[in-house]
């Protein structure tokens, strides 16, 4: 049987301008994978292609901008990658937000859960058609997480601490992860959530904490694990602590089926009102 961790495959990574997705893409494009970079900042984006298109390997590198807090450019994004791809290997949720300025999108919704929760939930809805059923989507969840507020979802209140909307985004997301691996069951890809390391040394935690953190090669190197070792291969589902360095359980909401299932319905409802206001 062939070993599918040396052939080269081809892999989106959101929010890979700097941080741990940067890094991860390094350690792929080094190793002779296509890495798709991801940005909504054309000039760090372009200079993320030209550092990676420098690196050895035999993996090319392609560049996708796109703002993750507008939906419209969430399908856009979907339609660029599939008209140059005819299949996508892995996609890697990786683009957060914890802190901002502008807390509230042009569809009148918190931020934080549409890039860390709905936005990746679209984009992978959209991709589906192009992953292999040895297909994998991980999703970078965090330890942070905490009950998620519906009608802040949904836009219907605000929460004026960032650190709440992020734990509940974080665990929104990992609800998703569970409830649609469950739903494909044996149909891949594998979607996984991983908490790469908490307070690792991207940008994101140091404007949140005002600490230096950790080595981001920790998160590179579990989100690099996630999207081609074999011990992810049957993980649809799972939710891996790399603070524990093991599969876990996530928060007791994320392991409820109802309430993962209610999690992916109000993001529907969410995306279909938009695509409602908008048409």
């Amino acid at each position: 049987m062939e070993d599918t961790k040396t052939m080269a495959k081809t892999i989106l990574i959101t929010g890979s301008t700097d941080g741990i997705g940067l890094e991860t893409a390094k350690m792929l494009v080094s190793q002779g994978h296509r890495v798709l970079l991801h940005g909504r900042n054309p000039t760090k984006l372009a200079a993320a292609e030209q550092s990676l298109s420098a690196l050895s390997g035999e993996g090319g590198v392609e560049s996708y901008i796109a703002d993750l807090s507008r939906v419209a450019d969430v399908e856009l994004l979907a339609q660029a990658v599939a008209e140059k791809h005819a299949k996508l290997d892995v996609l890697i949720n990786n683009a957060g937000v914890f802190k901002t300025s502008e807390t509230i999108t042009p569809d009148g919704l918190d931020v934080r859960f549409v890039v860390n929760a709905i936005a990746p939930y679209l984009l992978t809805q959209s991709l589906m058609p192009l992953f292999p059923a040895s297909g994998r989507v991980v999703n970078v969840s965090s330890a942070a997480q905490s009950p998620v507020n519906l009608a802040a979802l949904m836009g219907q209140t605000q929460l004026s601490e960032d650190f709440a909307a992020y734990a509940q985004s974080k665990l929104a997301l990992t609800m998703w992860s569970r409830s649609l691996a469950l739903s494909r069951q044996d149909n891949g890809p594998v979607i996984i959530a991983v908490n790469p390391g908490s307070l690792l040394g991207s940008k994101m935690v140091k404007e949140a904490f005002g600490v230096a953190g950790s080595d981001i090669q920790i998160g590179a190197d579990i989100l690099t694990r996630a999207a081609l070792a074999d011990e992810f291969a049957t993980a649809s589902g799972q939710y891996f602590d790399n603070d524990q360095g093991q599969f876990a359980a996530p928060h007791p909401d994320g392991l409820n089926p109802q309430k993962c299932q209610e999690i992916v319905r109000v993001i529907e409802r969410v995306l279909a009102d938009i695509k409602r206001q908008n048409s």
